[in-house]
Parts: C-alpha cells; sequence; structure tokens
C-alpha cells in the first residue's frame, strides 16, 4: 500500500484551516461561520492523521475520531442554538445579533 507523503496531509490540512479562517473573518452570515470553525477543525484534524501516519502511531488517529465525536455533539447543539435564534430574531447576521436583549 503506498502512503502519501508527510507534506500532502500538512498542505490539506493548511489549506482546509486557511479556508475556515478566512470564511470566520468575511463572511457574517451565522451558519456560514459555524461551518467555517468546523473546517478549521477539520483542518487539524488532517494534521493530526498526517502526523499519525507518518509516525506510524495510531493514539493520532484515536485522537482524531474523538474530537470528530465531540464535533459532532458540538455541531448538533451549535445548530439547534442557530436555529433557535433564526427563529426569535428573524436574521443570522452577526452585527444584528451582537446584543444581549429578551
Amino acid at each position: 500500500m503506498i502512503i502519501p507523503a508527510l507534506e500532502y496531509y500538512l498542505v490539506l490540512g493548511a489549506a482546509l484551516f486557511i479556508i475556515g479562517l478566512l470564511g470566520v473573518l468575511v463572511r457574517r452570515n451565522l451558519l456560514i461561520v459555524f461551518m467555517s470553525i468546523e473546517l478549521i477543525l477539520l483542518g487539524a484534524n488532517v494534521t493530526f492523521v498526517g502526523f499519525a501516519v507518518a509516525l506510524d502511531n495510531m493514539l493520532g488517529q484515536a485522537f482524531v475520531i474523538f474530537s470528530l465525536t465531540v464535533a459532532a455533539a458540538e455541531a448538533a447543539v451549535g445548530l439547534a442554538i442557530i436555529v433557535a435564534l433564526s427563529r426569535h430574531r428573524d436574521t443570522l447576521n452577526v452585527d444584528e445579533i451582537n446584543t444581549l436583549k429578551g
């Protein structure tokens, strides 16, 4: 079996991280910002997998599986909060949601 070089994992992880970071900084839609945060987490996980494959250590892959499980729970809670906020405020614009009022 041919194992890709570590550089490929690092480039893919960095690209996902940068795309996610740009999404968080540039976009104003709360749902897009939330998906961008998930892309940042995915970029970090790809980097962990790359190092786990390169070092022939299963601990990194186990950490990624645990991290993806936590990310799935975070996604469920985050999407529930976004839906509730959308119903309450009728907008998903980050600039309009920045105040805490009942």
